[in-house]
């Protein structure tokens, strides 16, 4: 069985496809299989605090696909499930902490052989994916969301090959980190200059582990705009240069 892995594309459920919720505390996630045509069987379920879960796999009344054999299993560790109902089957897990977080995928064989992944994870954090580009001088202001409330937001930068959490009550001339909501955080790095570019991130902190969103800073030159001008200006000169001295060259081959 191939497991699936935070890198790969799985659809986030803000809202599960089957929900219950008891206090905030009980969720119930299912997958029809094998379902309608292009649906996809790997579900991303984002948690941020601690709750109980429940997965179920249900087979649909059409499928060809009769009295499965259902294995469940958590990454390649097989689990047993908690529960079975006519062709649907369950496992409830006590998610407290990010031991629990992770892939469990339901294995059905029969005449053939279907699978269906959830991926259990913690909050992704929205930041820009392309590299913010500014000058020298200027102000560079990064953002970082995410749909849940974080515990504790945290700005980072690369040093050399060593991160440094950025904390602005040593560089108060610098570095400027402000809230526009529970959800937003925002860096203002202040007076630029060449020396700032490289990575900086977020990272935010939830009862069930800890998520980031990354951003690469260019600082340009002041010069940097005028230069294509530059360059325009300097082959005008060499024009205008060289058609005189092609007429002075002429006027004395003449005489």
């Amino acid at each position: 069985l191939q497991t699936l892995g935070p890198d790969l594309t799985t659809q986030d459920l803000k809202q599960p496809s089957k929900e219950h919720q008891s206090n905030g505390s009980f969720l119930q996630f299912e997958i029809l299989i094998p379902g309608p045509p292009g649906t996809s069987l790997k579900r991303g379920i984002s948690l941020a605090n601690a709750t109980t879960v429940e997965l179920s796999c249900k087979l649909d009344p059409d499928s060809r696909l009769k009295n499965p054999q259902v294995t469940w299993k958590r990454g390649n560790e097989t689990i047993s499930h908690t529960s079975k109902t006519e062709n649907s089957w369950s496992i409830k897990l006590v998610i407290v902490d990010n031991s629990k977080m992770g892939n469990y995928s339901c294995i059905l064989k029969g005449e053939e052989e279907i699978s269906a992944t959830f991926y259990l994870h913690v909050p992704k954090i929205e930041a820009r994916e392309k590299p913010i580009i500014t000058y020298e001088r200027d102000t560079a202001v990064m953002v970082c969301k995410s749909d849940s409330t974080p515990m504790a937001w945290t700005w980072y930068m690369m040093t050399g090959s060593k991160p440094i959490v950025i904390n602005e009550s040593v560089w108060t001339n610098k570095y400027l980190i402000d809230a526009l909501s529970v959800n937003v955080t925002r860096l203002k790095i202040l007076k630029l200059t060449k020396e700032d570019a490289g990575a900086y991130w977020c990272e935010a902190a939830f009862e069930l582990g800890k998520s980031e969103g990354k951003m690469e800073l260019k600082v340009l030159s002041i010069m940097a705009p005028l230069k294509p001008f530059v360059a325009i200006v300097a082959e005008v000169i060499i024009l205008v240069t060289t058609i005189v001295l092609y007429e002075l060259y002429s006027k004395r081959k003449g005489k």
